[in-house]
């Protein structure tokens, strides 16, 4: 049984890493539709805060769930404990914390919220299930430089996401409305300084696990994040004249 649950997670992995590229070809030819790139003409939208909660509750939920339900064989060694929680904190912000700091988001497409819930829920079990059954590391690898190059970058990455978060919830004075290009921070210089830092904290973390199921996740999340970030740029040229030509997209200096 735990062999056959073994290779289900391997290969929940692989086919994680294939609906990523798949992602990115689709939503190239599609567009991301969501907020200010949702048709109008959707019948079944979501009131934004209660969405964006209830759709990323699964990866904090599920590994809590999986973990209480059964013995968490791997979670008596600190390294397993650590990765753990830093996929959890980071759902915990973005479950319960990000969504009431929206100000006024548009209402979410039903379909964007049934794939993005079902995402959450399978990533939330591959990661949880991995690393609390199966993941085998000694309590050396705290000091592995594999692991503590990840944790901070993890960390960097998530400030940065917070931060960029911020900055982009702060666009507008209460009252206004309309569009403003973003200033401060990363957005000096990138586009999408809010999913650079999402990419770099996945990066981190899937360094840090040194697994393929962590890095299935940091490639779904690129493929996915990368195809918005384009999106956006595109658009913020298109929308202002004045939109600081050099720029990037999602890599400071270079894309």
């Amino acid at each position: 049984m735990e062999l056959a649950e073994r290779f289900l997670l391997d290969a929940l992995a692989y086919l994680e890493c294939a609906l990523g590229f798949l992602c990115y070809v689709l939503l190239k030819l599609v567009g991301s539709p969501y907020g200010r790139y949702a048709s109008p003409r959707s019948a079944l939208r979501l009131p934004a805060r209660a969405a964006w909660a209830v759709q990323e509750l699964p990866s904090l939920a599920v590994p809590l769930l999986a973990c209480a339900g059964a013995p968490a064989e791997r979670l008596n060694r600190w390294p397993n404990c650590i990765l753990l929680t830093m996929f959890l904190v980071h759902y915990a912000q973005r479950a319960l914390i990000f969504p009431f700091l929206i100000r006024g988001g548009k209402p979410m497409p039903l379909y964007t919220f049934m794939l993005a819930f079902i995402f959450c829920t399978y990533n939330g079990y591959l990661q949880s299930r991995y690393l609390s059954q199966y993941a085998v590391y000694a309590d050396s690898w705290l000091t592995d430089p594999r692991f503590l190059t990840g944790f901070v970058l993890w960390l960097l990455g998530m400030l940065i996401n917070i931060h960029s978060d911020h900055v982009l919830r702060n666009l507008r004075k209460p009252g206004e409305t309309g569009y403003k290009i973003p200033k401060g921070g990363l957005f000096e210089y990138i586009t999408a300084a809010n999913y650079f830092g999402e990419v770099v904290e996945w990066c981190g973390y899937a360094l840090a696990s040194w697994s393929i199921q962590g890095w299935a996740f940091a490639v779904f999340t690129f493929c996915v994040l990368l195809t918005r970030a384009q999106q956006h740029h595109q658009w913020y040229h298109e929308k202002f004249e004045d939109y600081p030509k050099f720029r990037k997209i999602m890599i400071p200096f270079l894309f």
